[in-house]
């Protein structure tokens, strides 16, 4: 089996598997063992309902319907009428990413043996992936308690002119598979940010001639949380060679606490991610499936495995632990542009040029950019719906999908955010002159400056920053982010 291939059922999905699919950059199939899987869960399913036994959306209805006995032989139309009914969506498309991954998060659930449906049903979706166009879903409608919404545009139109037998319908409709897609991409887009504000947070301090001794191997010894030892590590390996580590070198005993605590500041960051990351693994190892076959005991039940709360608690908890790195950027960025904390020009214009405000102006756009990324923060999880739906059964929710696009957001404001603090990192750093700056910092210094020259008299900043985005996201600087942190 080739590694271009994810291979549905066969281990536990990953993070990395969702996104190299999400991403276009591998195929999924499903694997042999999980389609025999599904064979016996899908035999178990029909002795199931030929019985007769009461089990929700298989002999019974749904939702308020739940007491209506179906026979789920009787009327061929009767699945494919569930899709119908929930495709209540609103709003734009979602891109092409989110399709992608909604698609093998809903196989790899199907494809566990719990759902009791065909293999084939696997087999249609995933081979959507290699189709010209892939089906569209709208934006709004999922709580993070049942993808029901979004999942329902999906069925639509990768079973169009389909039949689904007993059970399929309920079962393509009721996992949280767009919920978990949108948290592979946000966690993963949240984590690649974080490792660009080590390199970022590295010039700040080369720029600034900050004080290194909270660089210390003694500071993580003597408070061993794992992200502040990673956080460590990765400035230190960014700065390696730099002469601020020589005696004398710092400009202050004391620096502000926005480049004092910048190590623990990142380091909470990314054991809050790896919280996260954590409960998204183990999500992504699970069934989201209500009713549950249990092949084996020839039985189902009725299971809570919609409950969303892990993922959507931890994107919360996500949120939370990028919102002060983006504030102590903008903190960093802001002291480096005032002359009585550098020592350099006002805004750090053109020494022979008092005149020129240099990237003063810039302060506007870091403040907004900034403060609209910290009010993404605000949990979403502890929303309860109240609903008169289903008898006031379905009465909470969880918001996940909320909580994955608001870091997605989050994310997306942070790579702007580090984009202006490199430019103006560079900017002191050419301004103190020729120093020696540590091995990876020095490269990003260059990766920078084939963006954004020096401003001078000259040269204005650029009227778009988006090359420079584009290699924060995916090029030259995204690469050296990696190679100077640790997995």
């Amino acid at each position: 089996m080739t590694s271009d291939v994810v291979w549905i059922g066969q281990r536990p999905l990953t993070l990395h598997d969702v996104i190299d699919v999400a991403r276009g950059r591998r195929v999924a199939r499903l694997s042999p063992g999980a389609h025999e899987r599904m064979t016996r869960s899908r035999e178990a399913a029909l002795a199931i309902a030929r019985r007769g036994d009461a089990v929700y959306g298989l002999t019974r209805g749904v939702g308020v319907r739940k007491r209506v006995v179906v026979d789920p032989f009787a009327d061929p139309t009767y699945e494919r009428s569930l899709v119908l009914d929930h495709r209540s969506g609103q709003g734009p498309p979602v891109e092409s990413a989110v399709v992608r991954g909604t698609i093998v998060c809903l196989a790899n659930n199907l494809a566990r043996g719990y759902a009791g449906v065909r293999p084939e049903l696997v087999e249609r979706i995933l081979s959507r992936l290699d189709e010209n166009g892939l089906p569209t879903i709208r934006l709004y409608g999922a709580t993070g308690q049942g993808d029901v919404v979004p999942l329902a545009d999906l069925a639509f139109e990768v079973f169009a002119n389909e039949e689904l037998e007993p059970k399929e319908g309920l079962s393509l409709l009721n996992s949280n598979a767009f919920s978990t897609a949108l948290a592979c991409l946000a966690l993963d887009e949240a984590d690649r940010l974080l490792r660009v504000l080590v390199l970022t947070a590295a010039l700040d301090l080369e720029a600034f001639r900050a004080n290194l001794s909270t660089l210390d191997a003694a500071v993580p010894a003597s408070r061993p949380y794992r992200g502040l030892a990673w956080a460590v590590d990765g400035l230190g390996s960014a700065l390696a060679g730099s002469a601020l580590w020589g005696e004398g070198a710092a400009r202050n005993l004391q620096d502000p606490l926005s480049f004092r605590n910048t190590a623990p500041i990142l380091g909470s960051a990314r054991d809050l991610i790896e919280f996260a990351l954590a409960q998204l693994a183990v999500e992504l190892s699970s069934s989201q499936e209500n009713p549950i076959v249990l092949a084996e005991e020839q039985r189902a039940i009725a299971v809570p495995n919609y409950e969303l709360l892990p993922v959507a608690a931890a994107l919360d908890v996500a949120r939370i632990g990028v919102a002060p790195l983006l504030s102590t950027e903008l903190e960093r960025l802001l002291k480096l542009l005032q002359a009585p904390f550098t020592g350099l020009t006002d805004g750090l214009g053109p020494l022979d040029d008092p005149r020129h405000s240099g990237l003063s102006e810039v302060t506007w756009t870091a403040q907004a950019i900034a403060t609209e990324a910290r009010l993404l923060a605000a949990p979403v999880s502890i929303v309860t719906a109240s609903s008169t739906q289903a008898e006031g059964i379905e009465d909470r929710i969880t918001m996940a999908p909320l909580g994955a696009r608001r870091l997605r957001e989050m994310a997306a404001l942070g790579d702007r955010l580090a984009a202006l603090a490199l430019v103006i990192a560079c900017q002191a750093i050419e301004l103190r002159g020729e120093v020696a700056l540590g091995s990876f910092a020095r490269e990003a210094f260059a990766a920078v400056r084939e963006c954004v020259p020096f401003v001078d008299a000259s040269r204005r900043l650029p009227d778009t920053l988006e090359p420079l985005i584009s290699s924060i996201r995916d090029g030259a600087i995204a690469r050296l982010a990696v190679s100077t942190t640790k997995p």
